[in-house]
């Protein structure tokens, strides 16, 4: 263990050389370290790489950027904390993600991306990291930008769900302008996983006062409503987050939501019920919840049939 040490301290020692080949080789070969043996991630941290690695950020080399991106990426798996005390890592993480249309590599604004959501586990970072307004916009940026790799837009997606599980990052999220790109890429984007994550994110800002307004102006009532007609094809997990999300947002908007959802027929409580029947416990339980807003109590003919159904009904007595 103390050979690990010291093979440690001694590259990132080079990380500080005049010689720029002395430090691309150091880094490249701290990153593989990082990445094969996770013992000796809190190492890397102690030896103090981590100011270097934040520093490289800022570098013009798509190679050192990328080197420097991934070993952040892989010590936030173990040394979270590390990280986060370090003094300007989340500004130079910000400027990999602000840069993202132009000098930062794709491949490091995911891995700086990915970076976050792995802090974000933490429920103690998520008001830190929400309050850098500069990140939220660049993680909002890279999904308005159509020549953004998927995987960035993934790795953003999932960024921006970490943020989002803060309730108090939510009106932060709709001020910097998430709502019409995380709708966005739901409508136009068919690829299952994305959608899946955006409604996720969608699910979590429906969460407060604001998102009633922020969601009309889209449709997004109606756009999650959709997501639950059979002929859309979409994944049980994207019906799971809508159901999420008309939930928030009638707890939030009051009865006006509920009215509107019931106005939309049968077809979205059969959604509903589909999710009441197949889906996580978090599901059924959400979608049971929502059945009851849209019912109001009062027998509705609408739904009179699945309220007597006896899925209902066990469902009801389970919760």
């Amino acid at each position: 263990m103390e050979v690990k040490r010291r093979t440690i301290r001694s590259l990132v020692g080079k990380l500080g050389s005049v010689s720029e080949q002395t430090r691309a080789e150091a880094l490249s070969e701290i990153r593989l370290i990082s990445k094969h043996d996770d013992q000796s991630r809190p190492f890397i941290a102690e030896a103090g790489a981590i100011p270097y690695l934040a520093e490289t950020l800022y570098s013009t080399s798509h190679a050192a950027q990328e080197n420097a991106a991934a070993t952040l990426l892989n010590l936030s798996i173990s040394s979270r904390h590390s990280l986060v005390s370090t003094r300007g890592l989340l500004d130079a993480i910000s400027h990999a993600l602000s840069n993202h249309r132009s000098s930062t590599s794709p491949s490091a604004v995911q891995s700086s991306a990915a970076t976050l959501h792995s802090l974000l586990v933490v429920d103690e970072y998520r008001p830190i990291i929400g309050s850098k307004r500069d990140i939220i916009y660049s993680l909002i940026d890279i999904l308005k930008t159509p020549s953004s790799p998927p995987r960035s837009v993934k790795d953003a997606l999932k960024a921006l769900f970490g943020i989002a599980l803060y309730p108090l990052n939510r009106s932060s999220l709709i001020e910097l302008g998430a709502v019409p790109p995380l709708f966005s890429v739901v409508v136009k984007d068919g690829r299952v996983g994305i959608v899946e994550d955006a409604t996720a994110v969608v699910a979590q800002i429906a969460g407060c006062e604001e998102s009633e307004e922020a969601f009309m102006k889209v449709s997004g009532v109606q756009v999650m409503v959709d997501l639950l007609d059979p002929s859309t094809g979409s994944s049980l997990r994207t019906k799971e987050n809508s159901v999420a999300g008309l939930l928030n947002l009638a707890r939030c908007g009051g009865e006006r939501v509920g009215r509107e959802v019931k106005e939309m027929g049968v077809t979205v409580v059969d959604g509903i019920a589909e999710v009441a029947d197949n889906g996580s416990a978090k599901g059924k339980s959400k979608a049971v919840a929502l059945l009851k807003i849209i019912d109001g109590g009062n027998g509705s003919d609408m739904l009179a049939n699945f309220l007597r159904d006896s899925r209902f009904d066990s469902l009801n007595r389970s919760n």
